[in-house]
């Protein structure tokens, strides 16, 4: 996976920073709690939306576990629709194979629908090496291309960004990607949005390439969906002469009944919509109507690696909602840059060294950026446990062990920095093990407990950095139980 945004630190220096910026920090604060008290209502809505949630659950898992079956599926539905398939095993192969399909059509321009693996694979970056310039045209992500920027948000790219900082990005930036702001142009959404449709309405009529991702592909008609709110992606994938859809591996669905399930949980969960505004599917190419030629680029990209994890593999059911980022209360103070991908917040947390591996020092960083608080989990609505696989990673960072990586099994290494911590969890592996040790060990704590410090040195200052080491009690529960019940077994 080549998403790591160039010369990000690790996310605890990174959150450091981001929580000091209060113009950030208000930004994501109005925003997150916003849509989220928006989606409580819509869901509070639905009666059986535990049972939709089990659903997308099992269909998901379903289909990872058979996904060699409908990958091929794919492919065949979709050839005898008359488009073609490509297989890219990483984002260097799709780069190439897009590039080429761009090249081979003469055209050095591009229209695109927001799509999170073009910028998982650094889509638009590897065009411009090749002569050719992308346009996004989902709106918040026409703020983050203008603003030489980052996306920081799955749903909302520039959520970090407010109104007036919009507006100066549009003033002084837009002449330069193609029709200039309208003079006068105040802060006012209505105005904002109208200076976006003029500039990009230019660029939706004169494109005759366009390039997607999908949220969902139909195995057993091999159609693909595109699910927005601004009416942008209709106008991409309609109006060009090519289309080109770079989708990963998981977001195939059975069938249209599966379908059926997402379509009702996923607006809900992201913009708080009993329906969504905007659901465009198309399946191959049609004579006189679309594009004429339909290119799926079929994306692996570390998703196989993950695939075979058992605990790391419900990752995959992701649907790209951003629910759980909308309640981390790590999120909401540190933004989506913090965590160096362009997938933040608890699902980047967990997909992102999966995708990618942890040997770089971001990646065995990102497990630890939760509280474990569990409110990820609670809204998720494909029901993945994100604790549970943060536990998981931070255990493959400390220990090392087997994964694949690539397609092989490989040894990882323990990571740097965490020997301190190994040593306390084999200490406490062999105390509690052995009773009478253990016994001793309470005592001598006890019996001591005055001359403790508040605070622990070495490695143990990052916890103890904003919190107080917990007071030791008296006496251990154990002389507490002798000492009140005798050890009878029966006065319990």
């Amino acid at each position: 996976m080549s998403g790591t945004f160039v010369g990000m630190p690790a996310f605890p220096r990174a959150a450091h920073d981001a929580v000091r910026d209060t113009t950030l920090r208000g930004n994501l604060r109005h925003a997150t709690r916003t849509i989220r008290a928006k989606r409580a209502g819509a869901v509070a809505e639905v009666s059986d939306w535990a049972a939709l949630r089990e659903a997308g659950k099992q269909i998901k898992d379903h289909t990872l576990r058979h996904l060699d079956r409908y990958l091929e599926q794919v492919e065949e539905t979709v050839t005898a629709a008359g488009g073609t398939v490509h297989w890219a095993v990483d984002a260097d192969e799709a780069n190439r194979i897009v590039a080429g399909l761009v090249k081979a059509t003469g055209e050095s321009e591009v229209v695109k629908v927001k799509s999170m693996a073009t910028q998982e694979i650094g889509l638009n970056e590897a065009l411009e090496a090749e002569g050719v310039r992308a346009y996004e045209t989902d709106l918040a992500e026409l703020i983050v291309q203008l603003g030489g920027d980052r996306p920081s948000h799955i749903l909302v790219p520039a959520i970090h960004r407010n109104r007036g900082e919009i507006r100066d990005i549009f003033r002084s930036e837009m002449a330069e990607w193609g029709r200039p702001a309208p003079e006068g142009l105040t802060d006012a959404p209505a105005e904002l949005a109208e200076a976006a449709r003029l500039h990009l309405r230019e660029k939706f009529l004169r494109a005759k390439v366009g390039v997607s991702g999908a949220n969902f592909i139909v195995a057993e008609t091999g159609t693909l969906v595109v699910v927005e709110s601004e009416g942008n992606g209709r106008m991409c994938l309609t109006l060009p002469e090519t289309l080109i859809s770079v989708v990963g591996i998981e977001k195939i669905v059975p069938t249209w009944r599966d379908l059926e399930v997402f379509l009702q949980t996923l607006p809900r969960s992201s913009t708080a919509e009993r329906m969504n505004p905007y659901t465009s599917m198309w399946t191959g190419t049609a004579d006189g109507d679309g594009p004429s030629a339909f290119h799926l680029v079929l994306l692996d990209n570390g998703r196989t690696d993950t695939l075979a994890d058992e605990v790391g593999r419900q990752a995959l059911r992701c649907i790209r909602c951003s629910a759980c980022l909308n309640v981390c209360p790590v999120y909401e103070r540190a933004g989506g840059h913090a965590y160096g991908s362009v997938y933040p917040g608890p699902i980047g947390a967990i997909l992102s060294p999966q995708l990618r591996g942890t040997a770089s020092e971001i990646d065995a960083s990102l497990p630890y950026a939760s509280s474990l608080c569990g409110a990820c989990y609670e809204v998720c609505p494909v029901a993945i446990d994100i604790p549970e696989v943060l536990v998981h990673l931070r255990e493959r960072v400390v220990q090392g062990g087997p994964v694949t990586r690539g397609g092989n099994k490989v040894v990882l290494r323990p990571a740097k920095g965490h020997a301190a911590e190994r040593a306390a969890m084999r200490a406490a592996r062999w105390a509690f093990t052995h009773p009478g040790a253990l016994r001793g060990g309470q005592r001598l704590a006890s019996r001591t407990r005055r001359f403790h410090p508040r605070s622990l040195p070495g490695p143990g200052r990052a916890w103890t950095g904003t919190r107080d080491l917990p007071a030791v009690p008296a006496e251990p529960f154990r002389d507490w139980w002798q000492r009140t019940h005798g050890g009878k077994e029966g006065s319990r």
